[in-house]
């Protein structure tokens, strides 16, 4: 019995003119291929959807630049698997140098990743590794500040149909039929499977044996079971339905969302929503949401599927029922709108590290508080916090009212 997954191998591109999408990195004009033609190789993160062609550049990079090629896949490797690589250097005569490839690098730990630093820092690898997540939340800031790092995008669907019209000729030719596809077909496949080019492949392997001489939209339509159709306007049309949910206390709707999105196997994209949700609307009157809030997200995300499903379901109902306040988000919009209009450029000189003179340590004065100007000069009556409405901030603001006279 065949691998269900040989075409996509048997095809996978061998030079940067095969590769079906990423022209910004490895078109004529693309960054990365730029950069290999000036003789210069470096560290590079890449990130993006799976499918896109990250391990397969890896590896055309290796051979163009003449480097000895390892891969480890950071899902099964162990720190002495990466240091077995490593330790190779120092006993394998490689003129081009080593280039160590590591996929899923968010699930190596910050240990993991900090005993690459060596390696990485003396020149005997050049380190690229990959990960579906956004890297500044993954990877060790020591690693990412020594990388490029490079966005791998959806392939558009007239890329794929490329590929998949590739992998129709070779099937006819390794099993000596003579098949066919129309672009509809080809095209729906590829609209299909989001832009995850090795995902279609397979889909298109499988119609491939199930058609008798022509594969059709209904013989896909056997294998590419789906909830509905998701692609990017669904996936933020769907998380803004969650946040309006949550923002109008309608805790039905909210876990409604959450569900719907775990569906569609969102579990990242529903926890990061939801710890924003728990800042930007609950915010300041009920400061514990956040708290609650992330240990339930890193709760789901420990457990997994299903049973993830539960801890979210915590968190959406949770900020749902809470009482609400944008006060955070309001002073932080507004602060920002300053910053970006040149304001505050200078800031008190009393304020400023070391010299200190003029400043007043608030300790040594009553209730801990004496007032002074911490604003700069063409900010200091600016008001950006506004108390919110609701017990948590009418306390606290009862509080400094008092303490600062203004009752």
């Amino acid at each position: 019995m065949q691998n269900n997954i040989r075409v996509a191998e048997a095809l996978r591109p061998k030079s940067f003119d095969d590769i079906v999408g990423q022209s910004h990195l490895f078109g004529k004009n693309g960054v990365i291929r730029r950069m290999l033609a000036s003789g210069r190789v470096t560290n590079m993160i890449f990130y993006g959807p799976p499918g896109t062609g990250k391990t397969t550049a890896a590896e055309i990079i290796a051979r163009e630049s003449g480097m000895v090629f390892h891969r480890l896949n950071a899902t099964t490797a162990s720190i002495s698997d990466v240091k077995d690589i490593l330790t190779s250097t120092n006993n394998v005569f490689c003129t081009g140098g080593i280039l160590l490839y590591i996929d899923e690098i968010q699930y190596f730990n910050k240990k993991q990743q900090q005993a690459l630093l060596e390696y990485i820092e003396d020149g005997r690898v050049t380190l690229i590794t990959s990960t579906t997540e956004n890297p500044h939340f993954y990877i060790y800031n020591a690693i990412i500040s020594r990388s490029s790092l490079f966005e791998f995008k959806p392939v558009p669907a007239d890329e794929c149909v490329r590929a998949l019209r590739r992998a129709v000729d070779y099937l006819n030719g390794e099993e000596q039929t003579n098949k066919t596809a129309s672009d509809e077909t080809l095209d729906y496949i590829a609209r299909s499977t989001s832009g995850d080019v090795r995902h279609a492949i397979v889909l298109l392997e499988n119609s491939f044996f199930a058609a008798d001489g022509e594969i059709t939209r209904e013989t896909v339509d056997g294998f590419n079971v789906r909830v509905g159709n998701f692609d990017d306007d669904t996936h933020f049309d769907l998380l803004s339905c969650l946040q309006k949910s949550i923002r109008g206390s309608d805790p039905d709707a909210a876990v409604f969302y959450v569900a719907k999105l775990l569906s569609y196997g969102e579990l990242i994209s529903v926890c990061r929503r939801l710890q924003v949700i728990a800042s930007e609307d609950i915010g300041l009157a009920y400061p514990q949401a956040a708290v609650v809030t992330r240990a339930c997200c890193e709760s789901a995300k420990e457990l997994g599927m299903p049973e993830a499903r539960i801890p979210l379901a915590h968190a959406a109902i949770l900020l749902a029922t809470a009482p609400k306040s944008n006060s955070a988000y309001e002073a932080i919009a507004a602060a920002t709108a300053d910053i970006e209009a040149g304001k505050g450029r200078n800031v008190p000189p009393h304020l400023q590290s070391p010299l200190f003179k003029g400043y007043k340590y608030p300790h040594e004065y009553p209730n801990h508080y004496v007032k002074q100007q911490y604003l700069p000069d063409d900010l200091r009556e600016r008001q950006y916090y506004k108390w919110g409405e609701n017990k948590t901030e009418d306390a606290a603001r009862a509080y400094w009212e008092k303490v600062k006279g203004n009752k």
